[in-house]
Formats: C-alpha cells, structure tokens, sequence
C-alpha cells in the first residue's frame, strides 16, 4: 500500500466510527419514552392532639404567704415582786396548756395584805353591828317616850334614830371588803397562768429576777389556729368566696396548705376566712387570709414563719374543659380536627388560665380533638394527619 493510500485510511477510519456513534445514539433517542412534567403532591402535616373531657371543673387560684398565729400577746404581771417559780415550759420553743401557771411572784407581801384586809374587814363588820343595835336602841326609846302622845306612830328623826352614824358604818364596811377583794386580787396576780393554748416565741425572765408591773417577761402565741395572709389581685377574688366581702353566707372557700418541711411535702385543710383592713397601697393587692385549724395537731406542725403555698378551691363551672395553654392561640382561639382530617378555627370562651393549663367553660365539645402542636403556616380548612392522641385528665 502505497503512502498517499494509507493516509486516506487513516482519516475515512474515524469519520466512519463518529457517523456510526452518531447513527446509534438518534436511534436510541428515538426509542426513549417522553418524560411528562407534573407538580410534586403537597405534604400533609402531621399534628398531635388532644381528646377534650368536659365536665363539672374547680377553680383552683395559687397564693403564697407565710404563716402567722392566730393571737400573740406579752406575758406581763400586774403587780411587782421577785420572781420565785419560773415554768419549764417559760422558755423559747416551751409548750403549754390554757391555765397553766407560767410564772410565779413572791406572794409574802400579798398574803399579808390579805391578812390586813381581812382584819379591817372584820373590825367594820363589828362596828356596823354596834351601830344598827344603837339606832335600834334609839328608835325603841323613842317609841316608849312617845308613847300615847301625838308622836307615837311618828319615825323618830335621823339624828335621833342614829341614821348618819348607820350609814358611815356601812360604807366604812363596803370600803374595808373592797380592799380586802383588791388584796386577794393582787395575791392572785402573783401567779401568771396561760390564757391559752400555745408555746413561747421569747422570754426573759428567770428566778430570783425582781419584775415591776407591766413589765414584758416573755412573748407567748396560741396555737390553736394559724392564719396565713395571701396577697391576691382584686379579679381572682370572682372566683372564690370571702366572708363578709363577697357576695353569700357561705363558709369561706376551702384551702389547702403546702410547705416542705423535715425533709418532706405536708399538707394540711384550711379555709378562707376574711380580707385584712384594706388593701395594700403599693401593689394594689388584697390579703386574703387563710387560716388552719390545730396547726399543732400532727408532726411535723404547721409552725409559725414557715413559708407556704396555699391552694384555693373556688367556684365549679359545670360544663368546662382544660386545655394546655400551648393549645391555645391569639384571640382565644383553639385549631379542631373534625373526623375528615380537616383543621378548623374555633373561638373559645376562656374562663381563666392557671399555670400551664387553660378552662374553656365554653365553646369545646366532649370528645373534640384540639392540636397541640405548634404550625408556622395555618388555613382553616387545611388537611393534617393525626399521629399521637392524649385524652385531658386534668381536673
């Protein structure tokens, strides 16, 4: 093969190759089926929701306050002298019971003045006695000098019948039993007992001390109830009831107390009793006050100064439900699945939001499935798919 022969093949080769390529591949393209366009399908949201039980629901309003007596007073004598006895009790943290003797004053002083008193009683007792047998005698005499006469059925005149001399014989008596009363009244002074039952929150007085009257030996509080003042705003007091100052004559709201105390949550029942004096000028807040009946009764007590939390019962709504306030959205309004799957816009009639629950006292049905899950882009009507469902258990 000559040169100008070989190079003519080495150029036709390729061209060959590249019109057979491209034969193949319009033939393959030809065979192809036509791709059609079509829009993606939209995803359906998936939501989670809540089954609404509605029913007969409490008003439960929180408060915190810190525990007061009921009555606190100054264990004060009222009359002066060395103190001889000092309780056991009489000392801070003591207990004791309504008329026990607490503190005991030196009574030397005070039983001779009684017996004073007594003798000055007995020596007018004596003297009026010498004073009523001389106006009789008088009277007598006078009946028998006048006898028969135009004087004899007249009272002979006071002068005579010793009247003024009667009379100061028995003021002079009444006056001698007075001071005698006044001394036993100070001998028994000098024995200092419980007006009730409590314990002592300080003292300071011990034997041989000398007191003087009005003299402040110790704080003493009962502990027959406790009170715990909760400052609360004006609108939660339309839910429960005051005495004496919401509407009724009903007892007050039931209450129950809590506080961690030795180690542990107690509790104990109260109710509420009244508002204090007025409210308070720098909050704008009412003091409603709780009190607890025997605080003393089991232990650990309810003890004075302790911190607590105090839950009110107020007024039932007979058909509410509650919601968690995560499913509540603005202007009051709840997103309900109906049974096609479609969420929808239902405006509710909220009753009051406690914590992380809301009270629809209308607008749910019992047995309605409210979303609880948070959507960025909402329409009424839109499709959602339904994935785990909770009933409301709260009451």
């Amino acid at each position: 093969m000559n040169k100008t022969k070989r190079r003519l093949l080495h150029f036709a080769i390729p061209i060959v190759l590249v019109t057979l390529g491209a034969l193949g591949m319009r033939a393959l393209t030809a065979s192809k089926p036509e791709i059609k366009k079509r829009k993606p399908t939209a995803a359906i949201p998936m939501v989670r929701t809540i089954k609404v039980k509605t029913g007969p629901q409490s008003v439960h309003i929180l408060g915190e306050g810190t525990v007061t007596p009921l009555r606190e007073i100054n264990l004060v004598p009222q009359v002066g002298g060395k103190v001889v006895h000092v309780s056991p009790a009489l000392v801070n943290g003591g207990e004791f019971s309504q008329g026990e003797t607490l503190l005991r004053i030196d009574p030397v002083d005070y039983q001779l003045g009684v017996t004073l008193a007594r003798a000055k009683a007995k020596d007018a007792e004596s003297h009026l006695k010498l004073a009523e047998e001389e106006a009789a005698a008088a009277q007598e005499e006078w009946r028998l000098l006048h006898a028969g006469g135009p004087k004899a059925n007249r009272n002979p005149p006071p002068l005579v019948a010793k009247e003024p001399q009667l009379t100061a014989a028995q003021a002079k008596l009444e006056a001698e039993r007075a001071d005698l009363r006044k001394a036993l009244l100070s001998l028994e002074r000098t024995e200092l007992k419980a007006p009730f039952d409590g314990r002592v929150s300080q003292e300071n007085v011990d034997i041989g001390q000398y007191v003087s009257p009005g003299q402040a030996l110790a704080t003493l509080y009962s502990t027959e109830a406790a009170e715990i003042a909760l400052p609360l705003e004006d609108e939660h007091l339309f839910w429960f009831h005051v005495p004496g100052f919401t509407p009724g004559d009903s007892p007050g709201s039931r209450a129950v107390v809590r506080a961690r105390i030795a180690g542990r949550e107690r509790t104990w029942s109260g109710a509420v009793v009244r508002t204090e004096g007025k409210l308070d000028e720098r909050t704008r807040m009412i003091n409603v006050v709780v009190r607890v009946e025997k605080p003393y009764a089991k232990k650990p007590p309810l003890p004075v100064g302790l911190f607590v939390t105090v839950d009110l019962e107020g007024h039932t709504l007979p058909n509410a439900a509650i919601i968690p306030r995560s499913a509540l959205h603005q202007g009051d309004v709840v997103w309900v699945v109906d049974n096609d799957g479609r969420l929808h816009f239902r405006k509710v009639d909220v009753a009051r939001v406690q914590g992380d629950d809301v009270m629809v006292q209308d607008g749910l049905k019992d047995g309605e499935r409210v979303v609880t899950t948070p959507l960025k882009a909402v329409t009424n009507g839109m499709a959602v798919r339904i994935g785990e469902v909770k009933e409301t258990n709260r009451s």
